[in-house]
């Protein structure tokens, strides 16, 4: 309906000068302020086009009514719409998140002031400086104004009164001189207020006023011969100029600069904003944009910019940004930095917005999430192209000798870890001679076979040790099984670490700095060992077996019950008749002794477990 409209109504209407238009909704609500070079061709194109996201569309279905502004400039233009959107807000402009998880500076409003970190902006008369990005930092300040300006950190209500009356007595912080006693008037309100005012001059980088009145103290101090007096200023007055050697920028003939670093997520961008003046950081501010309309960079960037710079009527020589935007206001440079301290000042403000990224990213991240388990398998989903997170996955290899005594082993890891007792092996049962292929094969069929049968959930990733040929192998069980498609597989290659996944012929190389390769290798190498564990038991079994099977007069009950007993048949050998008949009985004992005379001992055959 809005369209027939517009034809209709705007069209004509519209003028190819610049201004600013805004749209309302049927309850005449502004839905949208945006500036435009030619209004015509801005306002047309919201019409015109049909490859809008669905944001656009949504909110161009709204529209109901359509005013415009002109003015002269394409800078009028702009500073009218920062002014119509800070007053009005429009839903679908783009939105400052609330940043209140930052850390704050919080100049508390009462007799005697306090001052202290927060991330909570309550409207009390307060004043809060920031947000910064770092804690750390925050805390390295609170401990330089503490030391130069040693204030209260209790919470006893100092009014004049109950200073009067004597209702508080200094605790421990002024014995060890991080306060000055104002609970008792050991510290005046005066001396006080001005302690707090030198404390703002700080947190705004006004170093110089500060100086002056740390230096006029110690010279004080020294005219009274009052020496230890006067040190104390000299070492706080050290103190503070090592704080702003630390804070000036390279360059100190940069003045009235305003400076940006930029990073995003796919819905919010990360902008830290620098105010340099003397070639010395006097204001920082952390933000947060949240996407509308999916905004560019370039306009999430400019709102920033319009947030920031243009809020106030502060003096602004240069921007400095980490790409180009169109920002048309007279008297303002605007300038992307490629080498030099300029440049040096936009990456440092990129360095704050990517921490700013990071702890926002942490903070939204669960407890599970910042487990290094989560990590590794959340690595190995993004570099397998995985749906689902690989918490439960299963390895195979097999494990055989010039042919004889084949084994499969399985082995499991659950979120990362190994889990031994679900560690599995094979006896392989349908397979005539050294086929690893028809091993591998009948090894997958019949763990999987069991797991449909048992009701078991089946993996969310299968491995097999091996190229090609073992997995082609693997996945034709799986299809004899209906469970192909149903579970991710893929085969890793010794040679050169190749991934290989079912009809592909190309191989996928993983960086061999992953942590998601790094779990795959555990998991061949781990499926290798007890593979090998497996089948150096079961070599040992056999010629054990052999050995005693071939005693006339001794059945497999017999060898089964001297084996229980005797462990080995080392063991056994060293046995006398007398102990060996208290086991078979003394026929039978006989037998054994009779043919162990002479014969050389023999390997060990411990017990196996896992077997299926």
């Amino acid at each position: 309906m809005i369209l027939e409209e517009f034809a209709a109504q705007y069209r004509d209407s519209l003028p190819n000068q610049p201004g600013v238009y805004r749209y309302y909704d049927e309850e005449g609500t502004i839905l949208y302020i945006g500036k435009a070079k030619d209004l015509k061709k801005r306002v047309s194109s919201y019409f015109n086009k049909n490859d809008h996201t669905f944001r656009i569309a949504h909110m161009v279905r709204k529209i109901h009514k359509i005013e415009f502004t002109i003015v002269d400039t394409e800078q009028d233009a702009f500073l009218l719409e920062n002014s119509l959107i800070k007053k009005y807000q429009p839903r679908y402009n783009v939105s400052l998140k609330d940043d209140k998880s930052y850390p704050y500076i919080v100049i508390k409003n009462e007799e005697y002031p306090r001052v202290f970190l927060t991330r909570q902006l309550i409207k009390d008369g307060s004043e809060y400086l920031g947000p910064y990005t770092s804690v750390g930092q925050v805390r390295i300040i609170l401990n330089l104004l503490t030391t130069i300006f040693p204030l209260r950190t209790c919470t006893l209500p100092l009014s004049p009164k109950n200073i009067e009356a004597k209702k508080f007595k200094v605790c421990l912080q002024y014995h060890i001189k991080n306060c000055l006693g104002p609970c008792e008037a050991l510290q005046s309100k005066e001396e006080y207020d001005e302690s707090i005012r030198q404390v703002k001059d700080i947190l705004k980088s006004n170093f110089g006023s500060v100086m002056y009145y740390l230096r006029g103290k110690m010279q004080k101090y020294a005219e009274n011969m009052e020496f230890e007096r006067a040190n104390e200023f000299k070492e706080k007055i050290d103190l503070l100029t090592d704080y702003q050697s630390k804070s000036t920028i390279v360059n100190p003939k940069l003045n009235n600069v305003d400076v940006y670093g930029y990073t995003e997520t796919e819905t919010t961008a990360f902008i830290n904003y620098l105010r340099i003046g003397n070639g010395v950081i006097i204001q920082t501010k952390a933000l947060e944009l949240k996407r509308v309309l999916d905004e560019t960079r370039e306009e999430m960037l400019e709102a920033a910019v319009r947030e920031c710079s243009f809020s106030d009527n502060i003096q602004i020589d240069d921007l400095l940004l980490p790409f180009a935007i169109e920002i048309p206001v007279d008297g303002v440079s605007v300038a992307v930095p490629v080498i030099g301290d300029k440049k040096k000042l936009v990456d440092l403000a990129t360095k704050n917005a990517l921490y700013a990224r990071q702890e926002r990213l942490n903070q939204q991240m669960t407890s599970e999430e910042k487990n290094p388990s989560f990590r590794i398998m959340k690595t190995l989903k993004d570099d397998l192209r995985l749906k689902d997170l690989p918490r439960h996955i299963e390895c195979f290899d097999n494990s055989n000798m010039q042919g004889t005594n084949p084994v499969s082993s399985i082995v499991v890891f659950r979120d990362a870890k190994p889990s031994k007792k679900d560690y599995r092996w094979f006896n392989v049962k349908t397979v005539e001679g050294p086929d690893d292929f028809a091993t591998m094969e009948e090894a997958v069929y019949r763990r999987y076979r069991r797991m449909i049968e048992e009701g078991d959930p089946l993996p969310n990733l299968i491995v097999i040790d091996g190229g090609k040929g073992q997995l082609s192998a693997a996945v034709k069980s799986l299809e004899k099984l209906n469970i192909y498609g149903q579970v991710p597989i893929v085969g890793i290659a010794k040679r050169l670490e190749e991934i290989y996944f079912p009809e592909d012929s190309l191989p996928l190389y993983i960086n061999k700095k992953s942590e998601g390769l790094k779990l795959i290798q555990r998991l061949r190498d781990e499926a290798h060992r007890f593979g090998i564990t497996a089948h150096r038991n079961k070599r040992s079994k056999s010629q054990t077996t052999s050995e005693l099977t071939t005693i006339k007069g001794v059945g497999n009950k017999t060898f089964e019950k001297l084996i229980q007993h005797f462990k080995s048949v080392k063991k056994l050998k060293e046995a006398s008749q007398e102990e060996i008949a208290e086991v078979v009985g003394q026929s039978k004992a006989a037998l054994v002794v009779a043919h162990f005379a002479g014969i050389p001992a023999g390997s060990t055959a411990p017990n196996e477990t896992g077997q299926e």
